[in-house]
């Protein structure tokens, strides 16, 4: 949508809620102690604490479990909020036990609040799951015995030896809050038989006993490294205190050191070491998390073992950010903010006078819980809101109370608010004036939103008061919108009307794309592609006719997913108009024209068929190269043909020459052939002998064909070669005529059909060139290609 839609109230709208909005300075109601997780002792009376801060009256209330408890022979709750369990019971007679989850709930005026979960636990002592076991080690050994004891609170760990406690100021002895008693230095007087003792406020239990045999004595030869016992991954609540046992043996005995695998100094500040290695840490926090390594190194050398475990330190949730209370005008947004922390990452939960909030209506909870956002406050929402923070290491709770504020004098809200569609982007809102307190109204606003959209994406255009109805443009077709009104005067808005609800109107697909291109002389294909500019399209509809007919062939009804379709049985002498539209259920679409010409219908199929540019480029290219080596080669062939026309007619204009010239005229023949000859190889002679004689004329042209026709002489039989003219070697272009002079008393040529007779000379007789005996003589033949060829 435009974002010149996308507005909030008019600026004197913006000023009168500013001008009314304000934050409370103090709480109404809040808690100055609540209850604190307990153990408890059986058969023994337990004291719940809870203690509030507020405008009396104050009335509190307890419950367990979510259950509201009453004031009876089991429970006392005192004036100042605290409650007593007379007589703490983990099972009753009734099989209901005293166990569970106690809040202490305070409510007055202002609204309720409900404190932190408090844990009431009975004080166990179960039964010894890791008894201690017998060690035999050699003089100046270590040993080392573990009990291991579930209970609550956490037992006491102590150990006696044949009997008697042990001596805990003996350095050799390292007793280790999880129950592991180590004995370093090992002598014959350590030997005797141990006992675990574990106690806590349910009682005192013994373990088995164990026998501790010191044999031999001490040894000198070199044993390397071990470390019998290394860390274990622990998991941890702040302030509590992390033991990681480290024991190691060798001789000589190794040197114990401990550092982070993540390469942070380990720090010195609540660190401290027990016996020859074990590492305790106390009053943890989160910082100390991660993986501990135990190096057990011997002495001078680079030569050590280790062991990792894992400390991890849960934090239990507490805030960085809780929530204020505020006031805000009825038809205003309220806005809350929790933030906490903790590790794990705390749960936030919001409670509505003590009652679980849940999203919905004009509620809304974003970012993790963490906003509470109330949109068109009423006198319903004023209420004390609380946000809980919970995590596995803890809980933890902060409360706020909104104050709707309701001004005498403000208008009712608005009637009859109706929304009439009036085109596929665009509804019309109209409404009336509220029945009460309508004559301060300045100005309306009206709110919109998508129907599936969440109420925090609404948006408001200002309307004045002398308008009772919106058009509201830039919508989505066939979408739905909710619409509410208020009316503002100067001491704040009215409720909100009704809510009222319409679509836009439908709209038709937009033309689609139309190509076009020859199957043959008598079909064409019809391309189209679908356009995602407008409504959504059902089909297609398919027209065709005869250029300036009156009427269509047609329609041709396709599924949305058929994009073409082959015209066939069409005249190849005629154009062709053919249409494409898509349709839907609002209608049919614009369509799309094309005309077609079959005579030129392999270039509108070239220009209108969609084609893969790089193909049609490479294809482009091949065709090209194609059509200038046919026309290249056509041209040569024409130029050969016509070449080889002209030099026939040449040698035939000779061949008739001399024929048709009596002996006696034989230097006119010779020049007449001569000249011919010339004319064939492009070459003029010029004559300047215009009044010589024929006997000077004829040795000119002699001079001249020997001059431009000099090479080889080709002898033919009965020719001697000493009556020859001398020339000079010289090479001729290919397909040129060549000649060869001889004296004009020993050559004549009559043609008889395809051979040529020679004549010899005076009184010789004729020989055929079919003739092959042998002469000095030249013969000639005429062939196919107009040129003379010699004939041996």
């Amino acid at each position: 949508m435009s974002p010149k839609k996308r507005c909030l109230v008019p600026c004197f709208f913006g000023i009168l809620l500013n001008a009314l909005l304000g934050v409370t300075s103090g709480a109404e109601l809040s808690f100055t102690l609540e209850p604190s997780d307990i153990i408890a002792v059986q058969e023994q009376p337990l004291m719940l604490h809870c203690q509030v801060d507020g405008i009396p009256p104050i009335t509190t209330q307890w419950r367990r479990n979510g259950i509201p408890l009453a004031d009876n022979q089991y429970y006392t709750m005192f004036y100042n909020g605290s409650l007593l369990i007379r007589r703490f019971q983990k099972t009753k007679s009734n099989s209901s036990t005293d166990e569970g989850d106690y809040e202490c709930m305070a409510q007055n005026s202002f609204g309720l609040v409900v404190s932190r979960k408090a844990r009431v636990q009975a004080a166990t002592m179960a039964e010894f799951n890791v008894q201690p076991v017998a060690v035999q080690a050699e003089e100046a050994g270590v040993g080392r015995f573990q009990c291991q004891i579930h209970g609550l609170p956490e037992p006491v760990i102590s150990w006696e030896k044949d009997g008697r406690p042990v001596d805990t100021k003996d350095e050799r002895y390292t007793l280790l809050p999880t129950g592991v008693l180590q004995i370093t230095g090992l002598c014959q007087g350590d030997a005797g038989v141990f006992c675990c003792v574990a106690h806590n406020s349910a009682g005192v239990k013994y373990s088995a006993g164990a026998r501790l045999t010191v044999s031999g004595s001490q040894s000198s030869v070199y044993k390397e490294p071990m470390i019998l016992v290394g860390p274990e991954n622990l998991t941890l609540t702040v302030h509590q205190t992390a033991i990681l046992e480290c024991v190691a043996t060798g001789y000589p005995r190794p040197i114990v050191s401990w550092s982070r695998l993540d390469g942070r100094p380990i720090g010195v500040e609540g660190i401290q070491v027990l016996g020859t290695g074990n590492l305790m840490i106390s009053d943890v926090g989160v910082q100390h998390s991660g993986v501990y390594v135990c190096a057990a190194n011997k002495p001078g050398t680079r030569v050590r073992r280790t062991a990792q475990g894992r400390l991890v330190v849960q934090a239990p949730a507490e805030f960085v950010l809780p929530p204020q209370s505020i006031s805000r005008p009825v038809g205003t947004t309220a806005i809350f903010t929790c933030q906490a922390q903790g590790d794990p990452a705390p749960q936030l939960t919001w409670l509505k006078n003590g009652q679980i909030l849940e999203a919905g209506g004009n509620v809304k909870l974003r970012n993790n819980n963490s906003t509470l956002t109330i949109y068109g406050i009423s006198q319903e929402d004023e209420a004390i809101y609380q946000c809980i923070a919970e995590n596995s290491a803890g809980s933890t709770q902060a409360s706020a109370r909104l104050t709707v504020l309701w001004a005498d004098g403000l208008p009712g809200m608005p009637v009859l608010v109706r929304a009439e569609a009036l085109s596929p982007t665009s509804i019309q809102v109209s409404w009336k004036e509220p029945a009460q307190n309508n004559q301060e109204i300045i100005g309306y606003v009206l709110h919109i939103r998508r129907s599936t959209d969440p109420i925090e994406m609404e948006y408001q255009e200002a309307v004045s008061k002398v308008t009772l109805q919106q058009a509201v443009g830039d919508l989505e077709p066939s979408t739905s919108y909710t619409f509410y009104v208020k009316a503002y005067t100067s001491r704040g808005a009215s409720k909100p009307s009704e809510s009222t609800t319409e679509s836009t109107l439908g709209e038709v697909p937009s033309p689609p794309s139309l190509f076009t291109k020859l199957v043959n002389s008598s079909v064409v294909q019809v391309v189209w592609e679908p356009s995602s500019k407008m409504g959504q399209n059902q089909g297609f509809r398919l027209y065709y006719r005869r250029a300036h007919a009156p009427l269509f062939t047609g329609p041709l009804t396709f599924h949305r997913n058929v994009t073409q379709y082959n015209i066939t049985q069409l005249d190849p002498t005629l154009v062709y108009e053919i249409k494409v539209l898509a349709f839907n259920q609002h209608g049919d679409g614009n369509a799309t024209v094309r005309f077609v010409s079959l005579k030129e219908a392999v270039e509108k199929s070239v220009l209108n068929t969609p084609c893969d540019c790089v193909k049609d480029e490479q294809s482009k290219t091949s065709t090209t190269g194609i059509i200038i080596g046919i026309h290249i080669g056509v041209t040569c062939i024409v130029f050969c043909v016509l070449f080889l026309m002209f030099s026939y007619r040449g040698r035939l204009m000779i061949c008739k020459t001399v024929r048709a010239t009596p002996q006696a005229s034989r230097g006119v023949t010779l020049e007449s052939s001569s000249q011919a000859a010339l004319a064939l190889n492009g070459l003029g002679r010029t004559s300047s002998e215009e009044n010589g004689s024929a006997a000077g004329k004829i040795t000119g042209d002699s001079n001249e064909l020997e001059r431009l026709f000099s090479g080889p002489s080709h002898c033919g039989n009965g020719v001697d070669s000493s009556r020859m003219l001398e020339s000079s070697p010289l090479s001729n272009p290919l397909n040129e005529t060549q000649l060869s002079t001889l004296p004009r008393e020993d050559f004549s040529l009559v043609m008889e059909g395809d051979r040529v007779t020679q004549f010899l000379g005076p009184g010789s007789p004729s020989r055929t060139s079919a003739d092959r005996r042998p002469s000095l003589r030249h013969s000639y033949s005429v062939t196919s290609d107009s040129s003379l060829t010699q004939v041996h």
